[in-house]
This record gives structure tokens, sequence and C-alpha cells, in this order.
């Protein structure tokens, strides 16, 4: 890994493809990556893996440029790294697999020599952040729709056509980037019965239908109340939040209505006139709501369950231990924080990458110092189990109940937090138990082994 790697990723990743997107800023990104990546993995095992390393990155990169399966398998990954992504098979990006055996030139030159090891340890965050940032895609919009016959297309913007031959039933991608750029159709009246029609509401995702002809109008289908939070979650800056277009097509039985509706997908009225959200089929993670805020106070509560565990169940050093847990718990948050912002395209946190470096240091320093005065404070083995296993039980108890928000269960945001709020109240109060009676039995045995006999 190289400082000038990092800085390469960062530079056209975040100003060059912005600028001039296309071929050449694309395959400076894979080379680039190529480069940093191997030193991430060699991470894992410090100084005998290079070459392992450097061929286990190359199988991968392959595997998910090259097939289907590994892209599809690559964007869920991403998505739980770093929120909602997209990679894309291409086997084009192969022509940059030479530049793994720069990165195991440089691995192993900068490693010969002791003096050289500190640029790992320092430049190592940033890397991670580097190879992170660069995973989030832009997000695709339905922008238009037309009945082609049979067939239903959506075209996107930023992303693959969707088309339907079953009336919106199923849906399938297209195998083409769709560019073509077709007028909005803003309304449109159900093919031999002109009295019923439809048509979007301006900068609103709503629809409106008439039955007369459209002399008059009325709300037929609109999104309201925390769905509309849901959706800021996944886009909460830019265009697109609005229903873009619509189509009517005539089927046994009725009609469907089927409408571009801007980032949120596509949406289908079906023949029995219930209307419905498809989203973005056959791409789950497009649809993932940003859950990183609950996310990154999830963590920090654990990490607060787990340094406060251990501190009740010290002997001595007490107060230095809390100071220090105070601050590499800041730090978790920090370093959370700061990594969300850097890889989030509406984030305009221009310090995120720097505030992730310092949290990351003071967690690691934090945390160090810690382990230490839990070893030579002889901290009780009970509190030290409680804060361990409580831990992951307090992340479960803020997560989960917003997890379930973001997909629709429960429907109310306030109802998630008080769910939140109840479960990881639950598990401090259990441990809070725990320790107490922990320390009772200390004190109690104290007294007896020191009263005279």
């Amino acid at each position: 890994m190289t400082v000038a790697g990092v800085f390469v990723l960062f530079v056209n990743d975040h100003l060059l493809k912005q600028a001039w997107p296309g071929f050449v800023t694309g395959k400076l990104s894979d080379v680039a990556g190529l480069v940093v990546a191997p030193a991430l993995v060699a991470l894992l095992f410090w100084r005998r893996a290079d070459l392992a390393a450097t061929v286990l990155t190359g199988v991968l990169f392959t595997l998910v440029k090259a097939t289907e399966t590994g892209a599809e398998l690559a964007s869920h990954a991403w998505t739980l790294v770093a929120g909602p992504s997209r990679v894309l098979a291409d086997p084009t990006d192969l022509l940059a697999l030479p530049a793994l055996a720069l990165a195991w030139w440089v691995r192993r030159r900068s490693l010969e020599s002791d003096s050289t090891r500190w640029r790992v340890i320092v430049t190592m965050p940033l890397a991670v952040l580097a190879v992170t940032a660069t995973s989030a895609a832009p997000m695709p919009h339905a922008s238009s729709v037309e009945v082609d016959g049979d067939r239903i297309i959506v075209h996107v913007r930023d992303g693959f056509a969707r088309i339907s031959e079953d009336g919106g039933v199923t849906w399938s991608e297209s195998d083409a980037w769709s560019q073509e750029k077709r007028p909005l159709q803003s309304a449109a009246c159900v093919p031999m019965h002109a009295t019923r029609c439809y048509q979007v509401v301006p900068n609103r995702m709503a629809i409106e239908q008439s039955d007369d002809g459209g002399k008059t109008w009325g709300p037929s289908w609109a999104l309201t109340g925390d769905d509309y939070e849901r959706l800021n979650r996944r886009y909460s800056r830019g265009d697109g939040r609005a229903s873009m277009a619509l189509a009517v097509q005539a089927r046994p039985g009725g009609h469907v209505v089927v409408v571009a509706n801007g980032v949120d997908g596509i949406l289908v009225r079906d023949v029995s006139g219930e209307w419905r959200r498809v989203g973005w089929p056959g791409s789950p993670e497009i649809d993932a709501v940003d859950l990183s805020p609950e996310r990154n106070v999830a963590l920090f509560l654990a990490a607060c369950m787990l340094f406060g565990g251990v501190g009740a169940g010290l002997s001595k050093f007490n107060r230095a231990y809390m100071g220090f847990a105070a601050a590499a718990s800041l730090g978790v948050f920090t370093a959370l924080t700061g990594w969300t912002a850097t890889w989030s395209m509406n984030s305009d946190v221009d310090m995120a990458p720097v505030l992730t470096l310092i949290g990351m240091i003071a967690a690691l320093a934090g945390g160090v110092v810690c382990f230490v005065l839990a070893l030579t404070g002889r901290a009780r083995s009970v509190p030290v189990a409680v804060g361990a296993l409580a831990a992951p039980l307090v992340y479960a108890g803020v997560y989960t109940p917003f997890y379930g928000w973001s997909q629709g269960t429960p429907d109310a945001y306030w109802v998630a937090v008080a769910l939140a709020v109840l479960l990881t109240g639950l598990v401090v109060l259990g441990g809070a138990v725990l320790v107490r009676n922990d320390a009772r039995r200390a004190y109690l045995d104290g007294s007896s082994t020191s009263s005279p006999t």
C-alpha cells in the first residue's frame, strides 16, 4: 500500500469522477483500489501473507467483475458495510489486474524496513475509508414509462431499464444501460375507456384519477406519513422524489397503471385497483433504508456497556479507567460518524476523514489503556462477563426496532424509539442487578476474611 494509492483513490472518486465520468476515471479507480486492497487484507496477518493477500484480492476482484453472482454478493456486502450500494459486473475492469503486481512489490519493499511501518499504521484508516467510499454508486431514478405491445418499459436514469410482460406483476432488468430519453407522459387514459384517466401530481409522489375524461380530478394514491421518512432516509437530497410519468395498459379483467416514481422506483396499480410500490425489483440494496445514525448509536451504547461492565469490577484505578473508557467510547462514536459521512453521497461534511482518523486513534488508544488497567486493577470476572455479554444485547435492543421500522413494522418511528428505549433499559437494568449482587458478595467475602477469628 502506498500513500499515493490512497491519495489517488480520494481524488479520483471524489473529484475526477464527478467532473469527467467515463472509461479513464473508472479504470483509474480500479487500478488504485487494487494497489490499496491487498494491504488491507494482509493487515489481518501482518507480515507473512503478502503474496496470499495479493492472490486473494485478484480472485475476488475477478469473481465480482466477471460474474453477475459475484457482483450481486459484493453489492449486498458493501450495503452492510457502507450503506446502499451497487456493484456492477464489468469484464473490462479486469484490465486493471496487472496493478496487483505493483501492489505486491510496493508492499514487500515497504515492510523490509521497520522504520516504514508507521506509514501502514497512519495510512491504513484512510485506506479503508478510500476503498469504502468508492462503493456507493449513484442511485437510479425511474424517469419515464411506455407501453410497447404486451411489454411495459420503465426507463431508468443512471441504471438499467425494467421490463414487465405480465402487466406489472413481475419485472426484469434489461441487458443494456438505459440511455433513451423519453418524453414524460404525465397523464393517460384507459384504452377504449377514455372517461377513466390518471395523472401525476407535480412535485409530489401522488397520483390523481378522473372518471369524467379529465374534467375533474380526485386523489388515487399518495405517499404519506412514515413512508416519506423512510424514503428521505434513502435519499436525503437531490431530485427525483416525485412521481415522474405514467402509462396505462389494458389487461384482461381491467387495466393496470405503471408509474415511474423517481428514486422510489416503480409504482403499479393492478386490475383490482390496488396500488403497490414495487420499488427496484432485482436490486434490493437500492431499497435499503439508511440506518447508519441508529447503527452508530447502537454501537456507541454497546461500547459504553462493555467498558462500564469491566469498570464496575475494578478494585483500583477506577477513575483513570473511567476516563479512558469515556475517551474510547466517544472515539468509537466519532469514528463511526465520520465513516458514515465519508461514504455518504448525501454528506456535506468535508472533515469526515479527519474525524474518522481521530476517532479511531482515540478508540484504539483508550481501549488499549483500559485493557491494561483492567488487568492490573484485577477486575472481577462477573462484571467483565456481564459487560461482554450485555454489549451485543444492547446493540440488538437499540438497532432491531429501527431495522423493523425500515421494513414497515412498526410503521411509526416513535414506536421504534420507544421499543429501543424499553429493550435497552431492560438489558442495562439486568446487567446492573447482576453487577450489584456480585459486588455485595465480594464485599461480604472480604469482610468475612478480614474479621478476627
